[in-house]
């Protein structure tokens, strides 16, 4: 199966809708976007950069998510994405760089936890559209940054609301 240019913007747009909606602290979103049977292999750090816990099915994946709310915001930046043909029909890879910051209130401190990162994907075309599969999560570089400020997270919005 060759990925038609269609293809290719839905799977920009999935992995930027993932961005947003982890960034949005949409996590019952970020779960819609995988399929029902996903892995999600994420590192331990700073000890293991690489994938060493792997999360199964929407239920690990929501579990993963959970991890986030002890950061009060975090920035997704993709810098870029590749995409290739899976081995069977219906199927997909991708490679995405990202720069993720995570900004942490301390007493009166607040700390920038960046990480540079990739997304080793597997992409599976469902009813709904594409959808992850599995996600590898491997960190290149680690810093920490102190914040002059950082502005309160907005309030969650309902699901169905464009972003503001």
């Amino acid at each position: 199966m060759t990925l038609t240019a269609a293809d290719r913007l839905a799977l920009t747009d999935l992995v930027h809708l993932y961005a947003a909606a982890v960034d949005d602290r949409r996590f019952y979103d970020v779960v819609e976007l995988f399929t029902e049977t996903p892995e999600l292999r994420l590192p331990d750090p700073p000890g293991a950069l690489d994938p060493v816990t792997v999360h199964r099915g929407r239920d690990g994946v929501a579990t993963a998510m959970s991890a986030l709310a002890a950061v009060d915001r975090t920035e997704h930046a993709i810098v870029g994405e590749v995409y290739a043909e899976g081995p069977e029909p219906h199927y997909a890879l991708g490679r995405i760089t990202c720069i993720a910051h995570h900004w942490s209130r301390r007493a009166d401190q607040v700390t920038d936890l960046v990480w540079h990162l990739r997304y080793d994907d597997e992409y599976v075309r469902t009813t709904p559209g594409w959808r992850i599969h599995g996600r590898a999560l491997t960190i290149n570089a680690i810093e920490t940054r102190p914040v002059r400020r950082l502005r309160d997270h907005p309030p969650q919005r309902s699901r169905g609301t464009a972003p503001t």
